[in-house]
């Protein structure tokens, strides 16, 4: 079952709280409209429906929830993750600090910095000469620290910075 189906599962309000009471331990139809205050006829078309639509199950002991649907349904709708790098230890290094297309906080090992800095430099194109206005919008965009980013990535010597211009060199190029 998609999010889709579960939201279109419980939009109405009878089956919300049908559902409710039975994740809430109500097994009959009685003790269901016992607990909700709807009305038998009412009660018995929810239950047909959320039965049918697999959110809950009907046993010889009564009704049961099915509350792992919601996990399996946020589970199927999550996109795939894609690898920020085919290297596995890059990747789970740039997956700890990147997230939506931002950088949510700066590394504390020196290793895990270079990585990501490597991973941002990406941003500029190699040989191009970029004014630092420029440089701190595209680093604005990783990071509300454009500064510190900017440092980081001339420190690393991934930028070379002369005369408030900004050049990305190429890999091994000081």
């Amino acid at each position: 079952m998609n999010a889709d189906q579960l939201c279109g599962l419980l939009a109405e309000p009878s089956r919300l709280r049908t559902y409710s009471a039975i994740v809430l331990g109500a097994s009959t139809p009685e003790q269901v409209a016992g607990s909700t205050g709807l009305a038998a006829p009412v009660v018995a078309k929810a239950l047909q429906r959320l039965t049918k639509g697999g959110l809950i199950e009907a046993t010889r002991d009564g009704f049961t929830a099915d509350e792992a649907a919601f996990k399996d349904a946020v589970r199927e709708s999550r996109p795939e993750r894609v690898p920020l790098d085919p290297d596995p230890d890059r990747d789970n290094v740039l997956k700890s600090f990147i997230r939506d297309g931002r950088l949510t906080h700066f590394p504390t090992y020196p290793d895990k910095y270079q990585v990501v800095l490597e991973y941002l430099v990406e941003t500029f194109e190699v040989g191009r000469a970029y004014p630092e206005a420029e440089v701190n919008e595209l680093l604005n965009r990783w990071h509300p620290d454009h500064a510190a980013l900017r440092r980081g990535l001339v420190d690393a010597q991934l930028l070379h910075r002369e005369n408030g211009i900004y050049v990305r060199r190429r890999a091994g190029v000081s």
